[in-house]
């Protein structure tokens, strides 16, 4: 596979600088395996091979277990996740597929969230959701090989 065109963080360096600041922000409130898994679910949802590919990795080098990974994708059905942990997947479903329905972040899931969460940590989940879902778009955009980019 090839890019259609250079990357746009590496066309517009102050887009990359953002988003790793952004990124980094995240890292402050939330912890990097329950960040990992979120980047992880959306970008499955997204279709974003680089991604998928990606945090996996990272993941592991965070102490994510294999068992947990493979689940990801059928997080509903497995006995791995913590209650907050469902928490965040769910909200992470819900604010990467918002026009699947008329209320994109339904009541239940919001409380869910709200209960395991404090507003500094939903905050930080909420924009490291936002986060991944617009990396995983640029990458889907320009076709970014799988990778390019090493971890």
């Amino acid at each position: 596979m090839q890019a259609r065109m250079n990357h746009p963080v590496m066309v517009i360096p102050d887009a990359m600088k953002a988003l790793q600041t952004l990124g980094e922000l995240t890292k402050n409130s939330l912890s990097e395996k329950l960040l990992e898994l979120v980047h992880l679910r959306a970008s499955q949802i997204n279709g974003c091979s680089v991604c998928v590919d990606m945090h996996p990795k990272l993941a592991k080098k965070a102490g994510e277990t294999d068992e947990r990974l493979f689940a990801v994708a059928a997080w509903r059905d497995t006995p791995y996740f913590t209650e907050g942990e469902r928490a965040a997947l769910a909200l992470t479903e819900a604010l990467t597929r918002i026009s699947d329905r008329a209320d994109p972040v339904p009541d239940e899931v919001w409380r869910e969230a709200d209960k395991h969460f404090d507003e500094a940590e939903l905050a930080a989940l909420i924009l490291a959701i936002a986060n991944i879902n617009v990396w995983n778009r640029l990458n889907v955009a320009v076709r970014q090989p799988v990778g390019v980019w090493k971890v």
